[in-house]
C-alpha cells in the first residue's frame, strides 16, 4: 500500500500494472508469489533477502521494476555473491544489446554471469576440462533462473510480439522454453532485462538426485545453506537503440548503493558508480 500511495502521490500513476510481488527469505524463490491463493502472510525476518517486484500504469503504459536487497540493510557473504552475480549478468546483456542482438544470445549469457556466481559460491562444480558455457549449453543455469530473461512492455505488462510468423520459434529446452520471445532485438523496442536467482526446493531436489545430469555439478553441502535463501532478481525497464539501450529503471542497483539507501541516504545519487547499467 506505501508502494501504491507513493506511485500516485509523487508520481500521478493510480493504478499498479500487475499484483506486485513481494517475498522475502525462502518464498522470494516463488516466482510470482503474493496472489490470492497465497497472500503474502509471512513476517520478515533479519536477514531476510527481499524481493518486490512492483510497477505501475500510467497513461495507459505499463512499467515493471524488481528490486533485492537485504531487510537489514546489510549484505551478508552469502548474499553479496548471487547479488553481484545477478548484477553481473544485467550489465554483460547491456554490452550486448542493440539493433540486431538475438535476445536467446543475451539470455543464455546472463545465465553464464550467475553459474560464475555460483561457481565462486562453491555451489557449482566446474571441472577442469569444461566451459562455464558448456554448463550454459547442457541447460545448468535453468535450475537457478528457470524463467525467461524478459518480457516485451508497453501497453500490457507482458506485452504482444514475442513469438510472430518469420521469426524465431520457441525453443524447448529447459529456461529457454520460458523465454517470453526469441526475436532478434530492433531499435525502438521496449522490453525488461530480468536475470535472477533462485534456491527452488524442488528443481534442486531434482538436480541432485543420482539419475540427474547435473548432480555431478552441484555441492549437496553447500546447496543445504542456501535452502532459506530465498532468490534475488533484478529488472529494469529498457529501450533498444541502433547501437545499446536506455535504460528507465533509476533504482539503487551496486551494493554500495542499496546499503546507501538502505541508511537513509539520498537517492538518486550525484554520481553514477555503474555507467554500464544505462541508466
Amino acid at each position: 500500500s506505501l508502494f501504491r500511495h507513493y506511485a500516485y502521490f509523487t508520481g500521478g500513476a493510480r493504478h499498479v500494472g500487475y499484483t506486485p510481488i513481494c517475498g522475502c527469505g525462502p518464498n522470494a524463490s516463488v516466482l510470482h508469489y503474493g496472489h490470492a491463493a497465497a497472500p503474502n502472510d509471512v513476517q520478515i525476518q533479519d536477514g531476510d533477502m527481499c524481493l518486490f517486484d512492483m510497477g505501475v500504469e500510467y497513461y495507459g503504459y505499463g512499467s515493471d521494476v524488481t528490486c533485492s536487497f537485504p531487510a537489514n540493510g546489510v549484505f551478508t557473504m552469502q548474499q553479496r555473491v548471487i547479488y553481484e552475480g545477478v548484477l553481473n549478468a544485467q550489465r554483460v546483456v547491456y554490452d550486448m544489446c542493440g539493433d540486431g542482438t538475438s535476445w536467446i544470445d543475451c539470455h543464455q549469457a546472463a545465465e553464464g554471469e550467475i553459474l560464475k556466481a555460483l561457481i565462486t559460491a562453491g555451489i557449482v562444480l566446474l571441472p577442469d576440462d569444461q566451459t562455464v558455457e558448456e554448463l550454459v549449453e547442457m541447460r545448468l543455469g535453468a535450475v537457478f533462473m528457470p524463467h525467461g530473461l524478459g518480457h516485451f512492455i508497453g501497453i500490457d505488462t507482458h506485452d504482444v510480439g514475442g513469438y510472430l510468423p518469420g521469426h524465431p520459434e520457441r525453443i524447448a529446452k529447459a529456461g529457454l522454453k520460458s523465454l517470453r520471445t526469441a526475436r532478434v532485438l530492433r531499435a525502438g523496442m521496449t522490453i525488461t532485462v530480468e536475470p535472477g536467482c533462485y534456491f527452488i526446493p524442488s528443481l534442486i531436489e531434482e538436480a541432485t538426485s543420482p539419475s540427474s545430469p547435473f548432480c555431478q555439478y552441484l555441492n549437496k553441502d553447500v546447496l543445504k545453506e542456501y535452502v532459506s535463501f530465498g532468490g534475488v532478481r533484478l529488472e529494469d525497464v529498457v529501450e533498444i537503440t541502433q547501437d545499446g539501450c536506455i535504460n528507465y529503471t533509476i533504482c539503487p542497483r551496486t551494493i554500495k548503493e542499496v546499503e546507501h539507501v538502505m541508511r537513509g541516504g539520498k537517492w538518486p545519487p550525484l554520481c553514477d558508480e555503474m555507467p554500464e547499467l544505462k541508466r
